[in-house]
């Protein structure tokens, strides 16, 4: 199912034109428009699904296998010092485009942007830390 009001979709229909570096059945790899490095790319699934909350299970599988065969060749052909995948859900978290993507994002140690994705670290105690492992403890 595609919505006709994504820009990813729209980019994955052909509607928009878009630096495909990637394309097979369930995917279209792109370049961002706004890269946060050289060869900054997008991983976007044909199928629109807003988030991970909502994407398949057999495609996010198959889209971290893909992420990972990315991330190796673009390091070999680019030469990059290090590498990012990120994958944002929610506004709070970053996400502005609602279609399930993976961002690769080359690293170099010379770049404009090498400190991005860097934060403080919070402080719990360690009866906050138990707290919160019961919390999320699988069953």
């Amino acid at each position: 199912m595609r919505e006709s009001n994504c820009i990813f979709c729209r980019i994955i229909e052909g509607e928009i034109p878009s630096n495909t570096v990637y394309e097979d059945d369930l995917f279209r790899v792109i370049l961002d428009v706004n890269p946060a490095s050289k060869g900054h790319a997008l991983i976007l699934p044909k199928e629109h699904y807003a988030n991970l909350y909502e994407i398949d299970d057999e495609v996010a599988g198959a889209a971290m296998k893909l992420a990972k065969k990315l991330a190796k060749h673009m390091t070999e052909k680019l030469n990059c010092d290090g590498f990012n995948i990120l994958q944002n859900n929610g506004e709070i978290a970053g996400q502005t485009v609602f279609h399930f993507h993976i961002h690769l994002i080359p690293r170099y140690k010379e770049g404009k942007n090498a400190d991005i994705l860097k934060w403080t670290h919070e402080t719990f105690t360690p009866e906050e830390m138990r707290e919160i492992c019961d919390t999320l403890r699988l069953k």
